[in-house]
């Protein structure tokens, strides 16, 4: 028996009423805020993320999707959008738009990682990235859009981790000092971080290994270390947070975990107790499309998974409203009210009246059964008798109550009974 690949998974209709519901809440939010949609395609020239992605993150080193086309190119499944929204940006001219150019996706990434609660080899992201400024007064903007994207969604209890990793003016000198301090704990890094010591000693700060954790939590502050530009702007963005009432906690052990971050990054953490990791996060980009072959082209955004965010409204009981169900149900007793009910659905799905009508050759009860476990508020019923008087039974499947209308009149009467408020 065939089943969907490890770390993957199917959306049964059971379920879509979350992915609906948090894809409309998210469009919305961007929508708000003056950001349009984009969408890329699912596979990319592996070098746009090897190039931007540096080497000593797991995404990089162990978890990307790499493979040959017939020509011999080599692609990359998607593993994160940030990138090809920039390609895009430099592909389409779009810096030649009045900037900033603010976009927004919903789409799938893949990763090849151990499968656990709200983390798949094939996930959902959905993000928004504003490009071609470097106020930090965007920077407040989008850390305020994530905020009022999880309390849209009825996710109050979280905290806005937030710290800034400098740029490639004062981030050197402190690698250098963060490689003198770790140098002396060697023997208690694990595996991966003995290799990051030397390959990317950032990402020594946000091991989740419990010893590598108790050395970071001593480590020097990169926030001691920044030049007075990025001192500024990281104070801008802080007194902008402060203007707009949004809490914020420092954090100077917060790197993220993809290696073109720029000054400001920040997520967002659940509060309970042993809880999820991130829920999302961000920052700013300034060298990234640079990177890529553009101009240089500031930038900053967020990006979130829509399977953690599920798991969390499932976790916190979050009541999501129910796929919209359809209108009616329609029964029939014979071949020849089978043939007149095909033709009364076609005419009602025409005005925008929604329809199931009865199939195979179920009892009249057993069409009711049907309609009954379909949650479908009103059912017709049509017989030989119905047909000769060219008329047809209305039922109200919540009170039982049952009246005749003339056929002509269903469409009407219909409409004026589920479509109205």
């Amino acid at each position: 028996m065939h089943k969907a690949p490890r770390g993957t998974f199917d959306i049964l209709p059971q379920e879509y009423a979350y992915w609906k519901y948090v894809e409309e809440k998210a469009t919305s939010l961007c929508q708000l805020y003056g950001y349009q949609p984009l969408s890329t395609p699912i596979f990319e020239d592996a070098q746009l993320f090897t190039k931007t992605v540096a080497g000593g993150t797991d995404i990089v080193d162990k978890e990307m999707y790499i493979f040959e086309d017939k020509s011999g190119q080599e692609l990359a499944l998607r593993a994160e959008v940030t990138a090809p929204v920039c390609r895009a940006y430099i592909e389409h001219g779009l810096f030649n738009l009045v900037q900033p150019v603010k976009l927004y996706y919903i789409g799938p990434a893949f990763r090849y990682e151990r499968p656990q609660s709200g983390r798949y080899r094939q996930h959902h992201q959905f993000g928004f990235e504003a490009l071609g400024e470097a106020d930090p007064t965007l920077d407040a903007e989008v850390i305020e859009m994530t905020q009022q994207f999880f309390y849209s969604l009825g996710l109050s209890q979280f905290s806005i981790q937030l710290n800034s990793i400098g740029c490639k003016l004062c981030r050197p000198g402190y690698l250098e000092v963060l490689r003198q301090y770790y140098s002396s704990y060697t023997d208690r890094l694990c595996a991966d971080c003995k290799t990051r010591l030397v390959k990317n000693p950032l990402r020594l700060l946000d091991c989740k290994n419990a010893s590598c954790q108790e050395i970071a939590k001593t480590a020097p502050k990169i926030t001691d270390y920044l030049c007075h530009e990025c001192q500024l702007h990281f104070q801008s963005v802080q007194k902008y947070l402060g203007a707009m009432n949004i809490p914020f906690q420092l954090n100077h052990r917060l790197v993220r975990g993809l290696d073109y971050y720029t000054r400001t990054v920040f997520e967002v953490e659940p509060r309970a107790k042993g809880g999820q990791s991130a829920l999302g996060g961000g920052g700013r980009y300034d060298n990234l499309i640079e990177e890529l072959g553009g101009k240089p082209t500031p930038a900053v955004g967020f990006a979130a998974g829509l399977e953690r965010i599920i798991l969390n409204l499932k976790q916190h009981k979050i009541d999501i409203p129910a796929l919209p169900k359809p209108d009616a149900f329609i029964a029939h007793l014979g071949e020849e009210a089978k043939i007149e009910v095909m033709k009364i659905a076609s005419e009602l799905r025409k005005t925008g009246i929604s329809v199931i009508t009865a199939t195979g050759d179920k009892s009249l009860k057993g069409q009711m059964r049907q309609a009954n476990s379909s949650g479908i508020a009103y059912a017709l019923i049509l017989g030989e008798q119905e047909i000769s008087k060219r008329n047809v039974m209305l039922r109200d499947m919540r009170s039982g109550e049952q009246k005749t209308i003339p056929l002509a009149e269903i469409a009407s009467r219909l409409l004026n009974e589920v479509k109205q408020p």
